[in-house]
């Protein structure tokens, strides 16, 4: 068993909550983002904003759709809630749509006030960033729109321990606009607030099983992989939950995860073949792979360039599973990062003032998008990608590892 503490869980190993703490790093250890880059226009940190957050626009083709829905998976108890009668989860579909809404359409709610308010408070953003204000955020997907003709692929996303599943959103978004179904997959009683239908607020009963109690990290990986499963049968299955579903192509199905929920994806795949492809992004892991490791599986690892994740980094696991993924593979590392990366937090961080790492907000999110998206796309849509061969100067925060 692994003992976990929140303080160890962010300052060494970067796995359990997703508390953004900011990276100090020599200058030379923050490129300056390529010619043109969107970083050019970041606002400074330390300007606090009054007004919503707007995510940044996907890069992609395709208009953005999206569809809300509670699943629950009464086949088992939760393993944080013994009094619940069976496992709930929430998920949110991004899928390309067949057109734009009009000018000044209703966009998909980022969060409720409730889940906003929980999570600010239990990272400590709280009162330097209102509730109304995150729940606001702007996205750019419309609710129910008419999804575009065509057959895609599937990503699930699975946020970090003790934030919920709209942190992942500006990823969520960009990977629907190039031609992706998204499933943002929220995890009862593992995020410090998450709205459920009937005014319910289920709060992170796990935080207390991990740092009080002395649960290993381990049983939050094992039951993620099965939410995984019982999402991909609701989803996909022959009676699924979203009407659109047929525009799913089954046979093309991929997940990614930040912290903990990068860590799942490997769990994930091993429990379930129908996962093609996985990405860990900064995230230690819990569990080692079996003797077959991923059966040939591809899967990346992407995290900060700092002394947790690079080779030989405090955080071992990566080192040791990196000889166990027997497909094709690749470690990233990104300069000027920090844990909360790779997910939306640098935005948030930046639009309200917050203290952040060094590089801008709107580089960490395009770098964080450029390089899942071309990985789904060279082993979910079979298109090569010469972005994953190695280094690019169009990059140059990015860095890579053990390349064969």
């Amino acid at each position: 068993m692994i003992p976990v503490t929140r303080t160890a869980a962010i300052a060494v190993l970067a796995c359990a909550l997703v508390l953004p703490v900011a990276v100090t790093a020599p200058a030379h250890a923050v490129p300056k983002a390529a010619a043109g880059s969107v970083a050019a226009t970041a606002p400074p940190a330390g300007t606090p904003r009054s007004t919503a957050l707007e995510l940044p626009r996907p890069t992609g083709k395709y208009a953005i759709g999206s569809s809300v829905h509670h699943l629950v998976d009464r086949s088992r108890k939760d393993p944080w809630e013994p009094a619940a009668e069976a496992r709930e989860l929430m998920a949110t579909v991004h899928y390309p749509a067949a057109r734009p809404g009009p000018p000044g359409a209703r966009t998909t709610a980022y969060g409720t006030v409730d889940e906003a308010r929980a999570m600010l408070k239990g990272i400590g953003f709280d009162p330097a960033v209102p509730a109304e204000l995150l729940a606001a955020t702007r996205t750019h997907s419309r609710p129910g729109a008419l999804p575009a003709r065509g057959r895609f692929p599937l990503v699930v996303l699975s946020p970090g321990f003790s934030v919920p599943r709209y942190t992942m959103t500006a990823l969520a978004e960009d990977l629907a606009s190039r031609g992706y179904v998204t499933v943002s997959v929220d995890h009862a009683y593992e995020s410090f607030g998450l709205s459920v239908p009937g005014g319910r607020l289920l709060t992170c009963k796990a935080c207390t099983a991990l740092d009080v109690d002395g649960v290993p990290a381990s049983v939050v990986t094992a039951t993620r992989a099965k939410d995984v499963s019982y999402v991909l049968d609701r989803i996909t299955g022959r009676h699924p939950v979203w009407k659109h579903s047929g525009m799913i192509d089954r046979k093309r199905i991929g997940m990614a995860g930040h912290s903990i929920g990068g860590a799942s994806a490997a769990t994930a795949m091993v429990n379930d073949r129908r996962v093609l492809a996985g990405i860990n992004m900064d995230g230690a892991f819990w569990d080692d792979l079996p003797p077959t490791g991923l059966n040939g599986r591809p899967f990346l690892m992407m995290g900060t360039d700092d002394n947790v994740h690079r080779p030989g980094g405090i955080d071992t696991t990566w080192d040791r599973m990196w000889p166990s993924l027997d497909g094709w593979k690749r470690w990233l590392t990104v300069a000027g990062t920090d844990h909360g990366a790779f997910a939306d937090f640098p935005l948030i961080e930046e639009h309200f003032g917050l203290p952040r790492a060094p590089l801008p907000a709107a580089r960490s999110v395009e770098v964080v998008r450029t390089y899942a998206a071309a990985f789904f796309d060279e082993h979910l849509k079979r298109k090569p990608q010469p972005l994953l061969a190695g280094p690019s100067p169009a990059n140059p925060e990015v860095n890579f590892h053990h390349l064969p």
